[in-house]
């Protein structure tokens, strides 16, 4: 389960509907614990917005369908965490126009166990949010559910 404040999620759409119509990223921090049943519980203290550092454009690849997060960024945002006292639990990013759901290039580029949100952008306005974890062995994800405070 992912858990956010409504104010960090607000944080969120507004830096993805700003990225749009290109696909917008940024780096979730906070603790990450299991329960005794197991179970796995992620509280997102923050969101930290990444810039778009995607730089193919051919037919096929673009900042439309595609994003990536910079080695700098992803430091800064490790190092913020870290002075907090947090981790890197996730990442976000948008899907302008197209359904919340992990793609293939998703699914190579993610980290296991970690929060993996996609926001559906349409049109500039973000409408559906949805988590996802890579299962360790990275064949697929399976959905997270989402709880905002």
């Amino acid at each position: 389960m992912l858990i956010l404040n409504a104010d960090v999620l607000a944080r969120m759409h507004a830096h993805l509907q700003s990225g749009y119509p290109h696909e917008a990223c940024g780096i979730l921090i906070g603790d990450t614990t299991t329960d005794a049943d197991g179970s796995v519980r992620t509280i997102v203290a923050d969101a930290v917005n990444a810039a778009n550092a995607w730089d193919v454009t051919n037919e096929r690849e673009s900042q439309r369908n595609r994003f990536l997060i910079s080695p700098d960024d992803y430091v800064r945002a490790d190092r913020a965490a870290s002075q907090r006292g947090l981790d890197v639990v996730g990442f976000f990013h948008s899907h302008p126009d197209c359904p919340p759901r992990p793609s293939e290039t998703d699914r190579e580029y993610a980290m296991p166990r970690s929060s993996f949100v996609i926001v559906r952008v349409d049109q500039g306005r973000a409408t559906a949010t949805q988590s996802w974890v890579l299962r360790d062995d990275r064949s697929g994800f399976d959905e997270e559910s989402v709880q905002v405070l």
